[in-house]
C-alpha cells in the first residue's frame, strides 16, 4: 500500500509504498479517510518526540479518520506500530477507534481531534476543572491554544486569560484578559502578578520556556491562596527547560502537572477525544484548517504553521 513513510530523520515523510499491515485478533483495518498533522507528528518525525523508539522506517501520524471494515466511519488513533495514520490503511485496536458525530466532517474531526483533545484532557482529567473557575491559557493564539479558549467557555470558565505573541490574533479570540508575551519581562511579571492577585484556577502551558519562567513565580507569591493553582503543562513551543527556583513549590499551594502521552494512559486520552468531538457539536467549536491531499505530503509537511491545521486527504 501506499503511505506517508519516514525513511531518514533528517528529512520529512514521503509517499511511497509501505508493507501491507494485515487485520489480526490484535487490531482491525481503518480505511483511511483524513489525517492531521499535529505537534506531536511532527515531533514524532523528526525523532524528538519522547514517545519515539528509534525504529526506521515508519509511518507517520498517531490518529485520523477513517471506516472500519463495516462501514462505520470512526475517529481512530495510535496505530500498530510501525504503520502511521498518514496511509491508506491503518491498523489500529478496535479499543481505539470512536464513532463519530455526523454533524463533524472529516476535515474538521481530523484538525480537532488532537488539539482539542489536549486542551480537554488537561482541563478535565489533570486539573478537575469546575465551572466558575478562571483558566489562563498559555500560548492561545496557534490552533491548539484557540480551541482551548473555546473548550474553557464551554465548560463554564468564569473567566479566560490568553497570552500570545502575534498581537492581531491575541486581540481577536475574544478573552476576558490579554497578556502580550513580546513585552519586557518587568511589564510581564507585573502583568502576572496582578492577573494572579485575581485569583487564577487553572493554567494550560503550550509553550514552557521564558513565560513559564515569569509566570511561576507570580502564581506562587501573589495568588490569594483560597485554592491550590494547578499549572497544567501541555507543550512546549518555547523550549523544553526552564530554570525554577525550588522554594516556589515549597512556599505556595502551587500543584505543577503535565498532561500528555504517559501521563495519562491511551485509554484515558481517547476518552478525551471523543468527550471533546461530542462537545464540539453541542458547542459549535471551529478550527482553522487546510485540507491537502497526502500524495503532495513532501511539499506540504514544512509549509504547515501554527494558524491552520494541514489535514491530508486519503483516496
Amino acid at each position: 500500500m501506499k503511505a506517508a513513510v519516514v525513511f531518514a530523520l533528517a528529512q520529512g515523510p514521503v509517499w511511497a509504498d509501505f508493507t501491507d499491515p494485515q487485520p489480526n485478533e490484535h487490531h482491525t483495518l481503518i480505511q483511511v479517510r483524513a489525517a492531521a498533522i499535529s505537534h506531536v507528528v511532527k515531533s514524532r518525525a523528526s525523532g524528538k518526540h519522547y514517545s519515539f523508539d528509534g525504529t526506521l522506517p515508519f509511518g507517520v501520524g498517531i490518529d485520523g479518520i477513517g471506516t472500519l471494515p463495516d462501514g462505520q466511519r470512526v475517529y481512530f488513533a495510535f496505530p500498530t506500530a510501525p504503520w502511521g495514520s498518514m496511509a491508506q490503511y491503518a491498523p489500529v485496536a478496535l479499543q481505539h477507534c470512536l464513532p463519530l458525530p455526523e454533524a463533524l466532517d472529516d476535515i474538521t474531526a481530523a484538525a480537532m481531534a488532537n488539539p482539542g483533545m489536549s486542551a480537554w484532557a488537561a482541563l478535565v482529567q489533570r486539573a478537575a476543572f469546575k465551572a466558575g473557575e478562571t483558566v489562563l491559557i498559555n500560548g492561545a493564539t496557534g490552533t491548539a491554544g484557540q480551541l482551548a479558549i473555546q473548550i474553557a467557555r464551554h465548560l463554564g470558565a468564569k473567566k479566560v486569560i490568553a497570552t500570545g505573541r502575534n498581537p492581531q490574533v491575541l486581540a481577536s479570540l475574544g478573552a476576558d484578559a490579554r497578556v502580550l508575551l513580546t513585552a519586557d519581562d518587568k511589564a510581564l511579571s507585573a502583568q502576572f502578578a496582578e492577573l494572579a492577585s485575581q485569583q487564577i484556577d487553572v493554567v494550560v502551558d503550550y509553550l514552557w520556556g521564558h513565560s513559564a519562567e515569569l509566570l511561576l513565580p507570580a502564581l506562587a507569591k501573589h495568588s490569594p491562596g483560597r485554592s491550590p493553582v494547578r499549572y497544567v503543562q501541555v507543550g512546549s513551543l518555547a523550549g523544553s527547560d526552564i530554570t525554577l527556583n525550588s522554594a516556589i513549590l515549597r512556599s505556595s499551594p502551587l500543584q505543577l502537572l503535565g498532561s500528555g502521552i504517559g501521563s495519562l494512559s491511551l485509554q484515558q486520552l481517547l476518552q478525551a477525544t471523543g468527550e471533546m468531538l461530542q462537545a464540539a457539536v453541542v458547542g459549535r467549536f471551529t478550527i482553522a484548517a487546510t485540507p491537502v491531499s497526502v500524495q503532495e505530503v513532501a511539499t506540504a509537511w514544512p509549509l504547515d504553521n501554527s494558524q491552520k491545521r494541514t489535514v491530508f486527504l486519503i483516496k
